[in-house]
């Protein structure tokens, strides 16, 4: 197996630890909240890497009028998703084959999935982002801010790996501006991680 394939059985195998864990953590919330504010009413999202749906009931709560495709690679996450969510539509998906879709968004919500994706893979979904959203859609953006060669597998609790990607601010402006976005926002959220403290970057851009 590669390293993605490794990291996706690892997410599917450890769906309801990742919920009772992350479930309810509000920790994100300012970032939602403006992601919020800027959508239009009954905007059309795709959620890229919705885990247990956390971020998706979130939204809904908030915004109960907003329109989500919600899509996971991890079957038992997006299980999670929709028990969690009734409300919304739900699809497999490999956020790195987003250009197959067939359909347009006002935006497209990435929470949790650049953590788990290459450079090249991350400026792929950017101008996969791009191609997908009406005019002045959104793209919001979460990733772990680091330096890219610390970029490895990690091991967590239950003994299982995911390679986990670290990402620099001024690397995913870059690309978000050659693909075609302006950055309106920007949060640095710090996450306790045992002894130590990850710093998780969030950026919301808009399509120009």
């Amino acid at each position: 197996m590669d390293k993605y394939e490794i990291t996706f059985k690892t997410w599917d195998k450890v769906a309801q630890m990742y919920q009772d864990k992350f479930m309810d953590m509000d920790l994100y919330n300012d970032s939602y909240d403006a992601f919020c504010d800027l959508l239009t009413e009954n905007a059309h999202i795709l959620e890229l890497g919705c885990g247990p749906g956390n971020i998706t009931k979130y939204l809904l709560t908030k915004r109960p009028d907003l329109q989500l495709l919600v899509t996971d690679i991890a079957p038992n996450m997006l299980a999670l998703a929709q028990k969690n969510n009734p409300t919304a539509e739900f699809q497999i998906l490999d956020c790195r084959k987003i250009n197959e879709l067939e359909r347009q968004f006002d935006a497209v919500l990435c929470g949790f999935a650049l953590p788990y994706l290459s450079q090249k893979d991350c400026e792929k979904l950017m101008r996969d982002s791009f191609e997908l959203l009406r005019k002045n859609g959104l793209v919001f953006l979460s990733a772990l801010e680091g330096e890219y060669s610390k970029s490895g597998f990690e091991t967590g609790k239950t003994g299982d790996q995911c390679y986990v990607y670290y990402h620099q601010e001024k690397t995913l402006k870059d690309q978000m501006h050659r693909s075609g976005f302006e950055v309106i926002h920007s949060f640095r959220i710090a996450y306790p991680k045992g002894d130590e403290i990850d710093i998780h970057l969030v950026l919301i851009g808009r399509k120009v």
